[in-house]
């Protein structure tokens, strides 16, 4: 039997399509997902971009380019995030607009911005989002203007993910590190000093009382203070002597921790350090370390886990919404 030209094309054209749809089901079975998803996951770039405050300390800086060294492997892995930057806010570069830069350069269609602060403040709420476009506060654009701080709105989409709650990894990690330093904890009296925000004392205020109370039950301890160490403080190291002081008026001894992200030797040495040294027989009564948050495993998982669900977020948005650019 013969069979004419057209009909020959329109089996070949039937027996290509269904070869190529199965081709494409083959993919998004590989990749968990429906053909749509797939299609989608396949024409993103996507970036994380681990935002911080930013310190002329290099020590305070490498302790944040660790962190990025710690999730870049578990990041890749699986190729649906194809890179991972960190960017200081102020003080230094490379910038916020600078990572930004280079990601449009590097041809990225989306970035998942991940702010790496302990809680809620103006940097997260309104400079940040101002900065990368997102947001126009007039009170924030001003005050970047006078730091000079660049602005910049990639033609990437940006997305930015929630403050890392940090409230139970603190208690984890603080409470650790207080362990390390209790020798009677019924004797003993906690002090945690940390940077503070005006704007937001209270929520801070909330942070450090939670964290406190958790470690409190878990050593014994009975009588917790905590003070401030950044401008909220102007930078004293007074503030520091006299929230020790208040634990000493009921204590032998007070277990003073550091609750800042990275170490920084102007505060953990000059500041906080300082302060310490200011509480007569200081040697005897308080119990110190100028160590910090990071490294700590727990916050590097939780850098890996808010990725996963934000790009997953992402590559459905980009499969809903395939006219995207």
């Amino acid at each position: 039997m013969e069979l004419r030209a057209g009909s020959i094309r329109r089996v070949i054209g039937w027996s290509a399509a269904v070869t190529l749809g199965a081709g494409a089901l083959a993919y998004a079975v590989a990749h968990g997902g429906r053909p749509a998803e797939a299609r989608a996951e396949r024409e993103r770039k996507i970036a994380l971009l681990l935002v911080n405050h930013g310190s002329r300390s290099e020590a305070w800086r490498k302790g944040l380019l660790g962190l990025e060294d710690d999730v870049r492997g578990p990041v890749l892995k699986g190729d649906r995030v194809r890179g991972v930057k960190t960017a200081f806010m102020e003080y230094t570069e490379p910038s916020i607009a600078t990572r930004l830069k280079d990601l449009d350069h590097e041809g990225f269609s989306d970035v998942l911005v991940v702010p790496i602060f302990l809680t809620v403040s103006p940097h997260s709420f309104d400079d940040i989002p101002t900065i990368v476009g997102k947001k126009e506060n007039p009170r924030s654009v001003e005050l970047l203007k006078m730091e000079r701080i660049e602005r910049y709105t990639p033609r990437a989409q940006v997305h930015i993910a929630p403050l890392l709650d940090f409230t139970d990894l603190l208690r984890k990690n603080v409470l650790r590190r207080a362990r390390a330093l209790s020798r009677d904890a019924s004797n003993e009296g906690l002090v945690l000093i940390a940077y503070g925000d005006e704007t937001y004392e209270k929520e801070w205020d909330r942070l450090l009382d939670s964290v406190g109370a958790h470690v409190k039950e878990e050593l014994g301890i009975t009588e917790q203070a905590h003070g401030w160490c950044g401008h909220i403080a102007h930078y004293d190291p007074s503030h520091t002597t006299r929230a020790i002081q208040r634990v000493l008026e009921k204590k032998r001894r007070a277990v003073v921790v550091p609750v800042l992200v990275a170490y920084d030797e102007m505060f953990q040495v000059k500041i906080i350090g300082d302060g310490v040294a200011a509480v007569p027989n200081a040697r005897d009564r308080v119990a110190y370390k100028p160590d910090a948050i990071l490294p700590d495993p727990n916050v590097e998982a939780w850098v890996v886990q808010t990725t996963r669900e934000h790009v997953d977020r992402i590559v459905g948005g980009a499969a809903a919404t395939p006219g995207r650019p």
